[in-house]
């Protein structure tokens, strides 16, 4: 599995999702509850960023529609979106964030 650094752990600020753009592969990278997630930027409902949305119990939240995705599996908590967006593995190398494309669900 090839890990690819997203960003630094120094940037991210709890519950603050932060944008990164991996081989082109738009993805928000999240710190929340002592862990950091990596999870795909579009929500699967309509395409917007889910970065640009809230995080709050381990879920992020589409500022569209209000639907929210759970951050460890990717799947939505509730209308309107019925499909989960992809999740990736994440590593912690001293500062780096480093995320795997591959899905891990």
């Amino acid at each position: 599995m090839a890990f690819v650094r997203a960003c630094g752990l120094s940037e991210l600020e709890e519950d603050t999702p932060k944008r990164v753009e991996l081989d082109g592969t738009p993805v928000s990278v999240v710190q929340t509850e002592g862990e950091v997630f990596a999870i795909h930027d579009i929500c699967s409902h309509a395409n917007v960023s889910l970065s640009e949305g809230e995080v709050e119990d381990c879920q992020i939240e589409c500022w569209l529609h209000g639907s929210a995705f759970d951050l460890r599996t990717g799947k939505p908590s509730g209308l309107p979106a019925t499909r989960p967006v992809p999740v990736y593995p994440v590593k912690i190398e001293g500062d780096d964030v480093l995320v795997s494309l591959t899905q891990e669900s």
